[in-house]
This record gives structure tokens, C-alpha cells and sequence, in this order.
């Protein structure tokens, strides 16, 4: 992706490039899992998927490539789904990206008593303070983790914020796919 800022190490640049693809797609869109495979054993193992993905002349041998998997099932929890996931070895990690609403800290003392479920659903879409945010969040085998979170409302690469430790539980989630 001719777009993706140059990051200081693999996972980072990968989840940029999913960031940016995703963005591509515009907003309202199904969560997109991702396997993520070393591009250099891809080159070497499977030249002709290689091929078709455009990376027949990539010549860096520690980058990622996103590989995007089946369609998740919207009727399923995302949890409940991401348990039923196994990887094979050739996979040395995984990303998801993901659309939800988010309130600022602030508004957390205002939530009232006892909603759950579809109702506190509702009432987190009707706060005049939610925003929308698509994060996208990449875990390898080894432990590594990445997100990068965009605000609808500020929705620019230059705005695109970084970090291991944004999304802590859906990098959790992640994780779990790969324990044996």
C-alpha cells in the first residue's frame, strides 16, 4: 500500500496497511480478520500466491503480509467466534478490524444503573459525546502487539493514532487464538 507510512518494525507497518485498506472501504463496514505471514517464506513456499498478492519483488525479509480470511459471521458474537479460531504454524499472527462507538472517560459517571445488553447499546449511539472509531489491532505468536485506532470525525492517516496497548482486551482476544 503505496499510502502506509514507513514504521519502525513489521507488525506495526502491517496493521497500518490494514488501517489503510479498511479505510479504503469506507466507514459502516463488517469486522475483517486477517492472518498475518512472514512475506519472505511466503516468497519461498508459495511463489505463486506471492505472486498474485504483488510481492514478487519484495525484497524485505522481516515484513508481514496481511492475508484477509473468510467473512466473519455478523450473527455470532466477535468473542464467541474468535474462540473458535486455530492457526496453522505457517501464520505468525493475526489482525482484526473492527467499527465501534466509543465515549470519552468522562461520560462513564453518567451511565445509568442496571443497563446492559442492547439497551446500554442504544444508549451509548444516542450520547451526544460518542464517537465512531475503527481499530485495528495485530498480535503475533511471540507476544507483539499493535493497534492503530481512527476517528471517524478525524479521519486522515496523519490522524491515525499507534500503540501496543490502545485495545488491550481485543489484542487479548487475539492472542487467545493462538494458545494451544
Amino acid at each position: 500500500m503505496s499510502n502506509t507510512p514507513m514504521a519502525a518494525n513489521p507488525l506495526t507497518r502491517a496493521v497500518l496497511e490494514i488501517d489503510e485498506y479498511a479505510s479504503g472501504l469506507g466507514w459502516d463496514q463488517p469486522a475483517r480478520l486477517f492472518a498475518l505471514v512472514d512475506t519472505a517464506r511466503l516468497q519461498a513456499e508459495e511463489p505463486s500466491l506471492a505472486a498474485q498478492l504483488g510481492l514478487e519483488d519484495e525484497t524485505s525479509t522481516t515484513a508481514l503480509t496481511p492475508i484477509e480470511q473468510d467473512e466473519i459471521p455478523a450473527d455470532r458474537p466477535l468473542d464467541e467466534f474468535l474462540g473458535t479460531i486455530a492457526w496453522p504454524d505457517a501464520v505468525v499472527g493475526c489482525a482484526l478490524t473492527v467499527e465501534r462507538l466509543m465515549l470519552p472517560p468522562s461520560a462513564e459517571s453518567q451511565v445509568p444503573q442496571g443497563l446492559s445488553g442492547k439497551k446500554l447499546t442504544r444508549w451509548v449511539a444516542e450520547h451526544p459525546e460518542r464517537q465512531e472509531v475503527r481499530m485495528t489491532v495485530g498480535v503475533l505468536r511471540d507476544g507483539a502487539r499493535e493497534s492503530a485506532l481512527r476517528l471517524r470525525e478525524k479521519d486522515a492517516p496523519a490522524e491515525v493514532l499507534t500503540g501496543p496497548g490502545l485495545v488491550p482486551g481485543l489484542a487479548e482476544a487475539l492472542s487467545a487464538t493462538f494458545a494451544d
